[in-house]
Protein backbone atom coordinates (compact mmCIF):
# COMPACT_ATOMS: atom_id res chain seq x y z
CA UNK A 1 0.00 0.00 0.00
CA UNK A 2 1.32 3.24 -0.87
CA UNK A 3 0.20 6.42 0.85
CA UNK A 4 1.00 10.43 -0.45
CA UNK A 5 -0.32 13.13 2.38
CA UNK A 6 0.49 16.73 2.19
CA UNK A 7 -0.94 20.03 3.50
CA UNK A 8 -2.02 23.74 1.60
CA UNK A 9 -4.51 25.58 4.27
CA UNK A 10 -5.45 28.47 5.57
CA UNK A 11 -8.32 30.88 6.57
CA UNK A 12 -9.27 33.98 3.96
CA UNK A 13 -11.24 37.37 5.22
CA UNK A 14 -12.54 38.04 1.55
CA UNK A 15 -12.64 41.28 3.45
CA UNK A 16 -9.60 42.10 5.01
CA UNK A 17 -6.70 43.79 4.02
CA UNK A 18 -3.86 42.04 5.59
CA UNK A 19 -3.20 40.07 1.50
CA UNK A 20 -1.58 36.92 1.59
CA UNK A 21 1.21 35.92 -0.45
CA UNK A 22 4.16 33.05 -0.41
CA UNK A 23 5.63 34.92 2.26
CA UNK A 24 2.84 34.61 4.66
CA UNK A 25 3.31 30.96 4.38
CA UNK A 26 6.86 31.03 4.86
CA UNK A 27 6.90 33.00 8.35
CA UNK A 28 4.02 31.00 9.32
CA UNK A 29 5.14 27.46 8.63
CA UNK A 30 5.88 25.90 5.45
CA UNK A 31 8.24 22.40 4.94
CA UNK A 32 9.17 20.47 1.65
CA UNK A 33 9.11 16.60 1.74
CA UNK A 34 10.36 15.35 4.91
CA UNK A 35 10.88 18.21 6.81
CA UNK A 36 7.65 18.30 8.82
CA UNK A 37 8.88 18.26 11.98
CA UNK A 38 7.68 16.04 14.88
CA UNK A 39 4.77 18.22 16.20
CA UNK A 40 1.77 18.84 14.26
CA UNK A 41 0.49 21.84 13.40
CA UNK A 42 -3.06 22.30 12.80
CA UNK A 43 -3.84 21.69 9.35
CA UNK A 44 -0.94 19.13 9.06
CA UNK A 45 -1.89 16.99 11.58
CA UNK A 46 -2.38 14.14 9.04
CA UNK A 47 1.05 13.70 8.35
CA UNK A 48 1.65 13.16 11.55
CA UNK A 49 -1.14 10.37 12.33
CA UNK A 50 0.24 8.78 8.65
CA UNK A 51 3.48 8.67 10.23
CA UNK A 52 2.14 6.99 13.12
CA UNK A 53 0.73 4.33 11.32
CA UNK A 54 3.01 3.72 8.31
CA UNK A 55 5.51 1.19 10.20
CA UNK A 56 2.64 -0.26 12.26
CA UNK A 57 0.27 -0.91 9.06
CA UNK A 58 2.97 -1.85 6.70
CA UNK A 59 2.54 1.10 4.27
CA UNK A 60 4.68 3.26 2.25
CA UNK A 61 4.36 7.01 2.94
CA UNK A 62 5.32 9.63 0.61
CA UNK A 63 5.49 13.17 2.02
CA UNK A 64 4.80 16.21 0.23
CA UNK A 65 4.76 19.99 1.17
CA UNK A 66 3.06 21.09 4.32
CA UNK A 67 1.84 24.97 4.54
CA UNK A 68 -0.12 27.29 6.72
CA UNK A 69 -0.45 30.97 6.39
CA UNK A 70 -2.16 32.86 9.22
CA UNK A 71 -5.50 33.73 8.29
CA UNK A 72 -5.87 36.99 6.21
CA UNK A 73 -7.38 38.60 3.51
CA UNK A 74 -7.32 37.35 -0.04
CA UNK A 75 -4.08 34.57 -1.47
CA UNK A 76 -2.03 36.07 -4.32
CA UNK A 77 -3.05 33.76 -7.08
CA UNK A 78 0.66 33.00 -8.11
CA UNK A 79 1.34 32.31 -4.68
CA UNK A 80 -1.76 29.81 -4.57
CA UNK A 81 -0.88 28.19 -7.84
CA UNK A 82 2.67 28.04 -7.09
CA UNK A 83 2.00 25.45 -3.86
CA UNK A 84 -0.75 23.69 -5.33
CA UNK A 85 1.21 23.00 -8.59
CA UNK A 86 4.27 22.17 -6.10
CA UNK A 87 2.12 19.27 -4.18
CA UNK A 88 0.33 18.20 -7.83
CA UNK A 89 4.04 17.38 -8.97
CA UNK A 90 4.82 15.81 -5.86
CA UNK A 91 1.88 13.80 -5.81
CA UNK A 92 2.30 12.94 -9.70
CA UNK A 93 6.20 11.51 -9.22
CA UNK A 94 4.67 9.26 -6.40
CA UNK A 95 2.41 7.48 -8.57
CA UNK A 96 0.88 5.08 -8.49
CA UNK A 97 -0.72 5.59 -4.97
CA UNK A 98 -3.60 3.97 -3.29
CA UNK A 99 -4.66 6.90 -1.34
CA UNK A 100 -4.54 10.81 -0.54
CA UNK A 101 -4.54 12.22 2.88
CA UNK A 102 -4.65 15.96 2.80
CA UNK A 103 -4.46 18.59 5.30
CA UNK A 104 -6.73 21.35 4.29
CA UNK A 105 -8.68 24.33 5.83
CA UNK A 106 -11.92 24.94 3.79
CA UNK A 107 -11.93 28.72 3.64
CA UNK A 108 -8.79 29.50 1.61
CA UNK A 109 -9.67 31.78 -0.89
CA UNK A 110 -7.48 33.18 -3.84
CA UNK A 111 -7.55 35.57 -6.81
CA UNK A 112 -9.44 33.82 -9.20
CA UNK A 113 -10.32 30.92 -7.17
CA UNK A 114 -13.23 30.79 -4.81
CA UNK A 115 -13.00 27.21 -3.83
CA UNK A 116 -9.17 26.64 -3.68
CA UNK A 117 -9.69 23.17 -1.67
CA UNK A 118 -12.32 22.76 -4.42
CA UNK A 119 -10.05 23.51 -7.21
CA UNK A 120 -6.81 21.34 -5.89
CA UNK A 121 -8.47 18.45 -5.01
CA UNK A 122 -10.51 18.02 -8.42
CA UNK A 123 -6.86 18.15 -9.48
CA UNK A 124 -5.62 15.15 -7.37
CA UNK A 125 -8.83 13.25 -8.83
CA UNK A 126 -7.94 13.60 -12.72
CA UNK A 127 -4.59 13.04 -11.60
CA UNK A 128 -5.06 9.56 -9.43
CA UNK A 129 -7.96 8.24 -10.91
CA UNK A 130 -11.60 7.06 -9.33
CA UNK A 131 -10.33 4.14 -7.61
CA UNK A 132 -8.04 6.26 -5.55
CA UNK A 133 -9.11 7.15 -1.74
CA UNK A 134 -8.63 10.70 -1.64
CA UNK A 135 -9.36 12.25 2.05
CA UNK A 136 -9.22 14.88 3.35
CA UNK A 137 -8.98 16.53 7.25
CA UNK A 138 -11.25 20.37 7.56
CA UNK A 139 -11.30 23.06 9.83
CA UNK A 140 -15.47 23.73 11.01
CA UNK A 141 -14.67 27.08 9.79
CA UNK A 142 -15.11 26.28 6.32
CA UNK A 143 -17.44 26.24 3.24
CA UNK A 144 -18.19 22.78 2.12
CA UNK A 145 -17.86 22.71 -1.59
CA UNK A 146 -20.67 20.49 -3.76
CA UNK A 147 -17.04 19.97 -5.79
CA UNK A 148 -15.13 19.23 -2.83
CA UNK A 149 -17.55 16.55 -2.13
CA UNK A 150 -17.62 15.16 -4.80
CA UNK A 151 -14.19 14.77 -5.75
CA UNK A 152 -13.52 12.98 -1.93
CA UNK A 153 -14.40 10.23 -0.36
CA UNK A 154 -13.58 11.31 3.17
CA UNK A 155 -13.88 14.92 4.46
CA UNK A 156 -13.79 15.23 8.27
CA UNK A 157 -14.13 18.18 10.63
CA UNK A 158 -12.49 18.83 13.93
CA UNK A 159 -15.41 18.70 16.42
CA UNK A 160 -14.77 21.06 18.84
CA UNK A 161 -13.90 24.77 19.28
CA UNK A 162 -11.64 25.71 20.22
CA UNK A 163 -10.30 23.03 17.80
CA UNK A 164 -8.21 20.99 20.36
CA UNK A 165 -9.38 17.67 18.88
CA UNK A 166 -7.44 18.05 15.80
CA UNK A 167 -5.17 14.97 16.19
CA UNK A 168 -7.76 13.13 16.95
CA UNK A 169 -9.84 13.73 14.33
CA UNK A 170 -6.62 13.19 11.90
CA UNK A 171 -5.95 10.09 13.19
CA UNK A 172 -9.71 8.82 12.42
CA UNK A 173 -9.16 10.37 9.21
CA UNK A 174 -6.30 7.67 8.33
CA UNK A 175 -7.84 5.00 9.92
CA UNK A 176 -11.03 5.28 7.75
CA UNK A 177 -8.67 5.63 5.00
CA UNK A 178 -6.57 2.60 5.63
CA UNK A 179 -9.79 0.69 5.82
CA UNK A 180 -11.23 2.43 2.86
CA UNK A 181 -8.16 1.55 0.94
CA UNK A 182 -8.56 -1.96 2.03
CA UNK A 183 -12.20 -2.28 1.12
CA UNK A 184 -13.88 -3.22 4.54
CA UNK A 185 -15.71 0.32 4.89
CA UNK A 186 -17.88 2.12 1.35
CA UNK A 187 -17.84 5.62 2.68
CA UNK A 188 -20.93 7.47 1.63
CA UNK A 189 -20.95 10.94 2.42
CA UNK A 190 -24.33 13.31 2.33
CA UNK A 191 -24.68 16.66 3.30
CA UNK A 192 -27.88 18.91 4.80
CA UNK A 193 -27.36 22.63 3.77
CA UNK A 194 -28.85 24.40 6.76
CA UNK A 195 -29.12 27.59 5.65
CA UNK A 196 -27.73 29.70 8.25
CA UNK A 197 -24.27 31.02 9.41
CA UNK A 198 -23.49 31.69 12.88
CA UNK A 199 -20.43 31.31 15.88
CA UNK A 200 -21.05 27.71 17.06
CA UNK A 201 -18.83 27.45 20.47
CA UNK A 202 -18.58 24.08 21.73
CA UNK A 203 -17.22 24.85 25.02
CA UNK A 204 -20.60 26.63 25.93
CA UNK A 205 -24.42 25.20 25.42
CA UNK A 206 -26.27 24.15 23.68
CA UNK A 207 -23.22 23.40 21.16
CA UNK A 208 -21.85 21.20 24.03
CA UNK A 209 -24.65 18.86 24.59
CA UNK A 210 -25.19 18.74 21.09
CA UNK A 211 -22.14 17.48 19.94
CA UNK A 212 -22.04 14.72 22.51
CA UNK A 213 -25.22 13.27 20.91
CA UNK A 214 -23.07 13.50 17.76
CA UNK A 215 -20.81 11.30 19.43
CA UNK A 216 -22.95 9.02 20.62
CA UNK A 217 -24.55 8.59 17.50
CA UNK A 218 -20.85 8.01 15.68
CA UNK A 219 -21.73 4.88 17.72
CA UNK A 220 -24.58 3.43 15.85
CA UNK A 221 -23.38 0.77 12.94
CA UNK A 222 -23.09 1.55 9.92
CA UNK A 223 -22.23 5.65 10.97
CA UNK A 224 -18.87 6.31 10.15
CA UNK A 225 -18.38 10.26 11.02
CA UNK A 226 -20.22 13.30 11.56
CA UNK A 227 -19.00 16.90 11.08
CA UNK A 228 -20.40 20.19 11.85
CA UNK A 229 -19.57 22.53 9.14
CA UNK A 230 -20.04 25.88 11.59
CA UNK A 231 -18.81 27.77 7.70
CA UNK A 232 -16.70 31.56 8.10
CA UNK A 233 -19.07 34.37 7.84
CA UNK A 234 -16.19 36.25 6.79
CA UNK A 235 -15.69 33.99 3.27
CA UNK A 236 -17.86 35.85 0.40
CA UNK A 237 -18.20 32.80 -1.58
CA UNK A 238 -20.83 31.21 -3.02
CA UNK A 239 -21.73 28.26 -0.80
CA UNK A 240 -20.47 30.33 2.59
CA UNK A 241 -22.88 29.14 5.25
CA UNK A 242 -23.13 25.96 7.92
CA UNK A 243 -23.73 22.66 6.76
CA UNK A 244 -24.11 18.80 8.30
CA UNK A 245 -22.03 16.22 6.69
CA UNK A 246 -22.37 12.86 7.72
CA UNK A 247 -20.64 9.67 6.34
CA UNK A 248 -21.91 6.13 6.66
CA UNK A 249 -20.74 2.96 5.51
CA UNK A 250 -22.48 2.22 2.19
CA UNK A 251 -25.64 3.56 3.43
CA UNK A 252 -27.38 6.59 1.64
CA UNK A 253 -30.26 6.83 3.21
CA UNK A 254 -28.82 6.62 6.49
CA UNK A 255 -26.68 9.54 5.62
CA UNK A 256 -28.72 11.41 4.20
CA UNK A 257 -31.74 11.16 7.14
CA UNK A 258 -28.77 11.80 9.74
CA UNK A 259 -27.86 15.18 7.89
CA UNK A 260 -30.74 15.96 7.49
CA UNK A 261 -31.84 15.76 10.83
CA UNK A 262 -29.04 17.24 12.84
CA UNK A 263 -29.28 19.85 10.20
CA UNK A 264 -32.41 20.95 11.22
CA UNK A 265 -31.74 20.37 14.45
CA UNK A 266 -28.59 22.58 14.79
CA UNK A 267 -30.90 25.57 12.74
CA UNK A 268 -33.14 25.49 15.70
CA UNK A 269 -30.17 26.35 17.82
CA UNK A 270 -29.12 29.42 15.82
CA UNK A 271 -28.64 32.76 17.90
CA UNK A 272 -28.15 31.09 21.29
CA UNK A 273 -24.59 29.21 21.05
CA UNK A 274 -22.68 32.78 22.07
CA UNK A 275 -21.90 34.07 25.47
CA UNK A 276 -23.22 37.06 26.54
CA UNK A 277 -21.19 40.06 25.03
CA UNK A 278 -20.38 42.84 26.86
CA UNK A 279 -19.57 46.69 25.22
CA UNK A 280 -16.01 47.73 25.72
CA UNK A 281 -16.73 49.88 28.13
CA UNK A 282 -19.08 47.61 30.05
CA UNK A 283 -16.46 45.01 30.15
CA UNK A 284 -13.53 47.18 31.04
CA UNK A 285 -16.10 48.97 33.67
CA UNK A 286 -16.47 44.92 35.06
CA UNK A 287 -13.20 44.60 35.69
CA UNK A 288 -12.58 47.52 37.65
CA UNK A 289 -14.57 45.50 40.14
CA UNK A 290 -12.71 42.62 40.53
CA UNK A 291 -9.96 41.84 42.64
CA UNK A 292 -9.26 37.89 42.94
CA UNK A 293 -6.85 37.18 40.69
CA UNK A 294 -7.37 37.59 36.71
CA UNK A 295 -10.35 38.22 34.79
CA UNK A 296 -9.99 37.30 30.80
CA UNK A 297 -11.69 40.13 28.51
CA UNK A 298 -11.91 38.67 24.93
CA UNK A 299 -10.87 40.96 21.91
CA UNK A 300 -13.66 38.25 19.72
CA UNK A 301 -13.71 40.48 16.75
CA UNK A 302 -10.29 41.65 16.42
CA UNK A 303 -8.37 38.16 16.41
CA UNK A 304 -5.80 37.65 13.94
CA UNK A 305 -7.60 34.11 13.85
CA UNK A 306 -10.42 35.40 11.98
CA UNK A 307 -8.51 37.41 8.99
CA UNK A 308 -7.74 40.52 10.71
CA UNK A 309 -4.56 42.40 11.82
CA UNK A 310 -4.74 41.81 15.48
CA UNK A 311 -3.22 45.62 16.04
CA UNK A 312 -6.60 47.47 17.08
CA UNK A 313 -6.49 49.83 19.83
CA UNK A 314 -10.23 49.49 21.08
CA UNK A 315 -10.28 47.98 24.53
CA UNK A 316 -6.42 49.51 25.05
CA UNK A 317 -7.64 52.85 25.03
CA UNK A 318 -10.74 52.64 27.20
CA UNK A 319 -8.65 50.97 29.70
CA UNK A 320 -5.98 53.85 29.51
CA UNK A 321 -9.80 56.02 29.94
CA UNK A 322 -10.76 54.11 33.30
CA UNK A 323 -7.02 54.68 34.38
CA UNK A 324 -7.05 50.23 35.38
CA UNK A 325 -3.64 49.03 36.31
CA UNK A 326 -2.32 45.65 36.21
CA UNK A 327 -3.68 44.63 32.89
CA UNK A 328 -1.71 42.54 30.65
CA UNK A 329 -2.44 42.87 26.74
CA UNK A 330 -0.96 39.91 24.25
CA UNK A 331 -1.06 40.93 21.34
CA UNK A 332 -0.54 43.89 19.67
CA UNK A 333 0.63 43.43 16.40
CA UNK A 334 3.05 45.75 15.19
CA UNK A 335 6.43 44.68 13.41
CA UNK A 336 7.78 48.37 13.48
CA UNK A 337 7.11 49.18 16.82
CA UNK A 338 8.65 45.79 17.51
CA UNK A 339 11.61 46.83 15.60
CA UNK A 340 12.35 50.13 17.30
CA UNK A 341 11.99 48.87 20.57
CA UNK A 342 14.79 46.17 19.20
CA UNK A 343 16.89 48.85 18.15
CA UNK A 344 16.62 50.59 22.12
CA UNK A 345 17.51 47.89 23.51
CA UNK A 346 16.19 45.96 26.66
CA UNK A 347 15.69 48.32 30.12
CA UNK A 348 15.76 51.40 27.67
CA UNK A 349 12.88 53.62 27.75
CA UNK A 350 11.64 55.52 24.80
CA UNK A 351 8.51 57.40 22.91
CA UNK A 352 6.45 54.87 20.45
CA UNK A 353 3.60 54.56 18.70
CA UNK A 354 2.00 51.70 18.61
CA UNK A 355 -1.17 49.85 17.23
CA UNK A 356 -4.21 51.37 15.29
CA UNK A 357 -2.04 51.10 11.62
CA UNK A 358 -4.14 48.60 9.33
CA UNK A 359 -7.75 50.06 8.98
CA UNK A 360 -9.83 52.84 10.56
CA UNK A 361 -12.20 51.03 12.49
CA UNK A 362 -10.32 49.27 15.18
CA UNK A 363 -8.86 52.44 16.91
CA UNK A 364 -5.92 54.81 16.31
CA UNK A 365 -2.66 54.44 17.25
CA UNK A 366 -1.53 54.56 21.26
CA UNK A 367 1.81 57.32 21.73
CA UNK A 368 3.20 56.88 24.98
CA UNK A 369 6.67 56.72 26.79
CA UNK A 370 6.81 53.33 27.26
CA UNK A 371 9.69 50.97 28.97
CA UNK A 372 10.98 48.26 27.48
CA UNK A 373 10.81 45.37 30.15
CA UNK A 374 12.07 42.62 27.41
CA UNK A 375 13.05 41.63 24.26
CA UNK A 376 12.39 38.00 22.41
CA UNK A 377 13.46 37.49 18.49
CA UNK A 378 11.37 34.51 18.43
CA UNK A 379 8.57 33.88 20.62
CA UNK A 380 6.33 30.81 20.95
CA UNK A 381 3.03 29.88 22.06
CA UNK A 382 1.14 26.75 22.56
CA UNK A 383 -2.24 25.09 21.01
CA UNK A 384 -3.36 21.67 21.45
CA UNK A 385 0.48 20.05 21.55
CA UNK A 386 1.33 22.49 18.87
CA UNK A 387 3.58 25.10 18.69
CA UNK A 388 2.29 28.75 17.85
CA UNK A 389 5.02 31.07 16.48
CA UNK A 390 4.72 34.78 17.81
CA UNK A 391 7.96 36.19 15.86
CA UNK A 392 10.31 38.63 17.50
CA UNK A 393 8.25 40.55 20.57
CA UNK A 394 9.08 43.12 22.77
CA UNK A 395 7.13 43.36 26.55
CA UNK A 396 6.67 46.61 27.02
CA UNK A 397 4.85 48.61 30.12
CA UNK A 398 3.44 51.94 30.90
CA UNK A 399 0.90 53.77 33.00
CA UNK A 400 0.53 50.04 35.42
CA UNK A 401 -0.12 48.70 31.55
CA UNK A 402 2.00 45.88 30.14
CA UNK A 403 1.69 45.04 26.19
CA UNK A 404 3.25 42.69 24.52
CA UNK A 405 4.05 43.48 20.55
CA UNK A 406 4.65 41.07 18.25
CA UNK A 407 6.12 40.79 14.52
CA UNK A 408 3.77 37.87 13.62
CA UNK A 409 0.24 38.06 13.69
CA UNK A 410 -1.28 35.09 15.60
CA UNK A 411 -4.50 35.09 17.62
CA UNK A 412 -3.99 34.54 21.79
CA UNK A 413 -3.93 30.76 21.82
CA UNK A 414 -2.62 29.91 25.78
CA UNK A 415 -1.15 31.87 28.57
CA UNK A 416 2.55 30.82 27.53
CA UNK A 417 2.35 33.59 25.54
CA UNK A 418 2.70 36.10 28.09
CA UNK A 419 5.32 33.56 29.66
CA UNK A 420 7.08 33.63 26.65
CA UNK A 421 7.76 37.41 27.32
CA UNK A 422 8.33 36.87 30.95
CA UNK A 423 4.75 38.19 32.57
CA UNK A 424 3.51 35.71 34.83
CA UNK A 425 -0.68 35.80 34.29
CA UNK A 426 -1.76 34.70 37.50
CA UNK A 427 -0.26 37.83 38.57
CA UNK A 428 -2.46 40.10 37.03
CA UNK A 429 -5.40 41.93 37.20
CA UNK A 430 -6.90 41.42 33.83
CA UNK A 431 -5.38 39.87 30.96
CA UNK A 432 -6.84 40.82 27.44
CA UNK A 433 -6.88 38.49 24.81
CA UNK A 434 -7.54 38.79 20.67
CA UNK A 435 -9.47 35.28 20.12
CA UNK A 436 -12.91 34.29 19.74
CA UNK A 437 -12.75 31.04 21.23
CA UNK A 438 -9.71 29.66 20.76
CA UNK A 439 -7.78 31.13 24.41
CA UNK A 440 -10.95 29.28 26.37
CA UNK A 441 -9.25 26.18 27.28
CA UNK A 442 -5.79 27.28 28.27
CA UNK A 443 -7.07 30.64 29.71
CA UNK A 444 -10.11 29.54 31.58
CA UNK A 445 -7.80 27.31 33.81
CA UNK A 446 -6.11 30.77 35.36
CA UNK A 447 -9.32 32.84 34.74
CA UNK A 448 -11.15 33.79 38.12
CA UNK A 449 -13.64 35.33 35.04
CA UNK A 450 -13.87 35.20 31.39
CA UNK A 451 -15.54 37.95 29.51
CA UNK A 452 -16.49 38.60 25.55
CA UNK A 453 -16.76 42.20 24.19
CA UNK A 454 -18.15 43.15 21.18
CA UNK A 455 -15.84 46.30 19.76
CA UNK A 456 -18.11 45.40 16.88
CA UNK A 457 -14.87 45.76 14.65
CA UNK A 458 -12.59 45.38 12.81
CA UNK A 459 -14.35 41.39 12.19
CA UNK A 460 -17.48 41.80 9.56
CA UNK A 461 -19.19 40.12 12.10
CA UNK A 462 -22.84 40.65 11.46
CA UNK A 463 -24.09 39.23 8.10
CA UNK A 464 -26.96 41.20 7.85
CA UNK A 465 -23.67 43.91 7.38
CA UNK A 466 -21.69 42.68 5.48
CA UNK A 467 -22.51 43.40 1.77
CA UNK A 468 -22.07 39.35 0.48
CA UNK A 469 -21.69 39.35 -3.22
CA UNK A 470 -21.48 36.15 -4.33
CA UNK A 471 -23.82 34.47 -1.68
CA UNK A 472 -26.00 32.24 -3.75
CA UNK A 473 -29.10 31.86 -1.58
CA UNK A 474 -31.01 33.13 1.24
CA UNK A 475 -29.58 32.25 5.18
CA UNK A 476 -30.12 33.45 8.58
CA UNK A 477 -29.51 35.76 9.88
CA UNK A 478 -29.79 37.54 6.48
CA UNK A 479 -33.24 36.25 5.70
CA UNK A 480 -35.38 35.36 8.64
CA UNK A 481 -37.01 31.93 7.69
CA UNK A 482 -34.58 30.93 4.66
CA UNK A 483 -36.11 27.69 4.91
CA UNK A 484 -39.48 28.67 3.39
CA UNK A 485 -37.91 30.33 0.60
CA UNK A 486 -36.29 26.80 -0.03
CA UNK A 487 -38.87 24.81 0.65
CA UNK A 488 -36.81 22.04 2.42
CA UNK A 489 -37.54 18.51 1.07
CA UNK A 490 -34.22 16.48 -0.43
CA UNK A 491 -33.39 19.58 -2.43
CA UNK A 492 -31.91 20.30 0.85
CA UNK A 493 -29.57 17.37 0.72
CA UNK A 494 -27.21 16.34 -1.10
CA UNK A 495 -25.47 12.75 -1.26
CA UNK A 496 -22.18 13.58 -2.25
Amino acid sequence: MRIFTASLATETNTFSPMFTDLDSFKSSFYARPGEHPPTPTLCSAPLIACREQATAQGFTLIEGSCSWAEPGGLVNRACYEYLRDEILQQLTAALPVDAVVLGLHGAMVAQGYDDCEGDLLSRIRALVGPDTVIAAELDPHSHLTRKRCEMADLLIAFKEFPHLDFMERARELVQLTLAAVRGNIKPCMSRFDCRMIDVLPTSNEPMKSFLARIRLLEQQPGVLSISVIHGFMAGDVPEMGSQLLVITDNDPSLSQQLAKQLGMELFAMRGKSMPEMLSVEEGVRRLQTKNNGPVVLADVWDNPGGGVAGDGTLILREVIRQQLQGIAFGTIWDPMAVQLCFAAGEGAEIPLRFGGKSCATAGEPVDKIVAIKALRASAWQQFGGSEVPMGACAWIQFDGIDVILNSNRCQSFDPSLFRALGIVPEQCRGLVVKSTNHFYQGFAAIASEVLYLDAKAPYPSDPRRNQYRKLTRAIWPIVEQPHLQHHESKRGISPC
